[in-house]
C-alpha cells in the first residue's frame, strides 16, 4: 500500500516537474526575442536560440520533457493554423486564384526536383542508385514544405500588409497539402526501391487523398459549429473559451482520425472568416491577443528539439545537408519567380516572394518523423541527420529573408492598428504645439474674444515667463457667467482652473492616455520637462485619436493601392 502511494507521489512530481521548464522557456524566450528585436532580427530567431541553449546545450529542458510537451505542440499548431486560416479571405482567392496555383506548384516542384537530383547524385557516390534515389525523392518532398507558423509569425511581428503578404500567407497555408502529396508519393517510391514498402502505391495515394479531404472536411465542420456559437455569444471571455474549445476539438479529432492537424485548423479558420467575415473578427482578435505565450513556448520547444550534435556529422551528411539547403533556396526562389511571371503577378511578388519561402520547421519535422518510421538502419540515420541540420539552418535564416522581402516590397508597418501607434508614440508625436494660450492678466472681455475666434475647447493660462499656471475651459467660462457677477476687473487669473495633471513631450502616449482616464479629462497640458514648467502644447485625446485613425487609414490605403498596381501591371 505504501509503495503504491509513493509511486503515485513520484508520478505526480514528474507531472508537476514539467511546469518549471515551461516557465523558464516562456520567460527566457520572451527575453531572447526582445534582445533580437533590439538587434533588428526577427523575434522568432530569439525563441529558437533560447530553445537551443535551454535544450541541447544546457539540458535545462531535457529530451524527455520536450516529448512530454508534444500535446502542447498540437494545441499550438491548432491555434496557429486557425489564425492563418483567418487570413485567407474570399477576396484573396478571387484576386490571386490562378496566381496562387501557378506559384504554389512551380515553387514546390522546383525545390522538389532540385533537392532530389542533388541529393541523388551525392548519395549515389556513397551507395547504390536505389538507395540514392530513395533518399533523393524523400528529401525533395520534405523540402517542398514551408513552415507556416514561422512565416506568418514574422509577418505579424512586422505588421505587414499588401499583395506580397496576401500571396505569401496563401501559399504557405496551401504548401502543407502540396508537401503532403509529394511526400506520400515519394515515400511510396522510396519504399518500393528499398524494399520497405508494405502497402502499394495506389493504397498509399488513397490514404493521402483521405488525409487531405478528411482534414478539410473536419475543419469545415468545426468552422460551421464555431460560426453558430459566435453568432449567439456576445461576451469576449465566452467567445475566447468557445473558440479555443472548438480548435482543440478539431485538433483532437484530427489526431484521432489520422488527419493533418494544421490543415484541419486552417480549414476551420477559412470557413469561419468567409461565412461570417464581420462577426468572426472578434474570435480572431481575441485569440490573437491570447496567443503570445503560446508562440513563445512553441518556438522555444522547436529550438530545444534541434540536436546540434548532428552539426558535427560526417562529410556525407554535410554534403547532403548543403544540397538540401541550397537546393531548397534556389528551387523555391526560381520556382516562385517563374510561377509569378507565368501568372502575371505583381512585380513585388515576382521579385521578393521567393525570399519568404525558406523557413522549415514543424511540417518538415513531422514528415521526417513519419519517414523515419518507414525506414531503418543507415537510410534512417542519414535522413534524420540531414533534415535536422537543414531545418536548423533554414529556420534560422528564413525569418531574416522574410523581413528583407517584406521590407523591400514596402509592406512593413502597413497593417498597424491605433493600439500599435499608441504603444510606439510619445506625447510629442500627437500634441497640438500651436494651441491657443491665454496670458494670466488678460481681461474677461479679451478672454471671451479669443475663445470666440478659435475652435479650441481648452486654453492653457501662462504667466509672464511663459510658465503654465492654470487652464480655462468652455465649461469653466459658462460656470463663470452663471455664478459670478461680471465685472470689467475680472482677468484670466480669476476664472482659470488649477492644473490637476500634465505631461511632458517625451512621455509615452499610452501612459498619457492612462492619466487622462484616471482624472476623467479630455485635455492634458504639456510642459517642457519636469524641471521646466514652460508651456509646450496640449494633448487632446479626441484630436490624438483622430490623427491616429487617419494614419492607420492612410497606411491601409497605401497597402490596398498596391493591389491595384499589381493588377494593372498584370493585365
Amino acid at each position: 500500500m505504501l509503495s503504491e502511494v509513493l509511486n503515485g507521489v513520484g508520478a505526480a512530481s514528474e507531472g508537476v516537474g514539467i511546469i518549471l521548464p515551461v516557465g523558464l522557456a516562456v520567460f527566457f524566450g520572451t527575453i531572447g526575442a526582445r534582445i533580437f528585436q533590439k538587434l533588428h532580427v526577427p523575434q522568432i530567431i530569439g525563441y529558437i536560440s533560447v530553445g537551443i541553449i535551454l535544450g541541447p546545450l544546457l539540458n535545462v529542458v531535457s529530451a524527455q520533457e520536450v516529448e512530454a510537451l508534444e500535446p502542447f505542440n498540437l494545441f499550438a499548431l491548432g491555434i496557429i493554423g486557425f489564425l492563418i486560416g483567418g487570413e485567407l479571405k474570399r477576396d484573396i482567392f478571387v484576386k490571386f486564384g490562378k496566381q496562387v496555383a501557378a506559384i504554389l506548384l512551380l515553387e514546390g516542384i522546383a525545390a522538389f526536383l532540385l533537392v532530389g537530383i542533388l541529393s541523388f547524385l551525392i548519395m549515389w557516390y556513397f551507395s547504390s542508385w536505389q538507395t540514392a534515389l530513395a533518399i533523393g525523392v524523400v528529401f525533395g518532398a520534405i523540402c517542398a514544405a514551408t513552415d507556416p507558423a514561422s512565416t506568418v509569425n514574422v509577418l505579424w511581428e512586422y505588421k505587414t500588409r499588401g499583395p506580397l503578404t496576401a500571396m505569401l500567407t496563401t501559399v504557405v497555408a496551401l504548401d502543407d497539402a502540396l508537401a503532403l502529396v509529394l511526400y506520400i508519393t515519394s515515400v511510396s517510391i522510396a519504399g518500393v526501391l528499398t524494399g520497405h514498402q508494405q502497402a502499394g502505391l495506389f493504397t498509399t495515394m488513397l490514404y493521402s487523398l483521405y488525409e487531405i479531404a478528411g482534414s478539410l472536411a473536419l475543419g469545415a465542420g468545426a468552422g460551421l459549429l464555431l460560426r453558430w456559437i459566435v453568432k449567439r455569444v456576445d461576451d469576449d471571455e465566452k467567445t475566447l473559451a468557445f473558440t479555443i474549445a472548438v480548435v482543440v476539438l478539431a485538433v483532437g479529432l484530427a489526431k484521432r482520425l489520422g488527419l493533418d492537424v494544421i490543415l484541419s485548423a486552417m480549414a476551420l479558420g477559412v470557413t469561419l472568416v468567409n461565412l461570417s467575415p464581420r462577426r468572426s473578427m472578434r474570435s480572431f482578435d481575441i485569440l490573437h491577443r491570447f496567443s503570445a505565450p503560446v508562440y513563445v513556448l512553441f518556438f522555444v520547444i522547436i529550438g530545444a528539439r534541434l540536436n546540434v550534435s548532428h552539426m558535427s556529422a560526417s562529410t556525407q551528411i554535410w554534403l547532403l545537408a548543403a544540397a538540401y539547403i541550397i537546393g531548397s533556396i534556389i528551387g523555391k526562389t526560381t520556382g516562385s519567380y517563374c510561377g509569378a511571371v507565368y501568372s502575371k503577378a505583381a512585380p513585388n511578388i515576382r521579385r521578393y516572394l521567393g525570399f519568404c519561402l525558406y523557413p522549415q520547421g514543424t511540417i518538415a519535422i513531422a514528415l521526417l518523423v513519419m519517414a523515419s518510421h518507414r525506414f531503418e538502419g543507415h537510410i534512417r540515420d542519414v535522413m534524420l541527420s540531414v533534415i535536422i541540420v537543414g531545418v536548423f539552418v533554414l529556420q534560422i535564416i528564413g525569418p531574416v529573408f522574410i523581413k528583407i522581402g517584406a521590407k523591400k516590397a514596402g509592406e512593413v508597418g502597413l497593417n498597424i492598428t491605433e493600439q500599435d501607434l499608441i504603444r510606439a508614440y510619445t506625447v510629442r508625436d500627437v500634441m497640438e504645439k500651436e494651441a491657443p494660450v491665454i496670458s494670466a492678466g488678460l481681461s474677461l472681455s479679451e478672454v471671451v474674444k479669443i475663445v470666440s475666434t478659435t475652435d479650441s475647447f481648452y486654453y492653457p493660462v501662462i504667466d509672464n515667463d511663459q510658465k503654465l499656471i492654470g487652464a480655462i475651459t468652455l465649461d469653466g467660462i459658462r460656470n463663470t457667467f452663471a455664478t459670478q457677477e461680471l465685472n470689467d476687473w475680472l482677468v484670466a487669473l480669476d476664472i482659470m482652473e488649477p492644473i490637476i495633471a500634465k505631461a511632458t513631450p517625451d512621455l509615452e502616449l499610452a501612459e498619457a492616455f492612462e492619466v487622462t482616464r484616471r482624472f476623467s479629462t479630455e485635455f492634458l497640458p504639456v510642459v517642457a520637462s519636469r524641471q521646466d514648467e514652460s508651456f509646450s502644447g496640449v494633448l487632446s485625446v479626441h484630436a490624438a485619436h483622430r490623427q491616429l485613425s487617419a494614419e492607420v487609414l492612410a497606411k491601409q490605403r497605401k497597402a490596398d493601392s498596391m493591389y491595384g498596381l499589381g493588377e494593372a501591371v498584370g493585365n
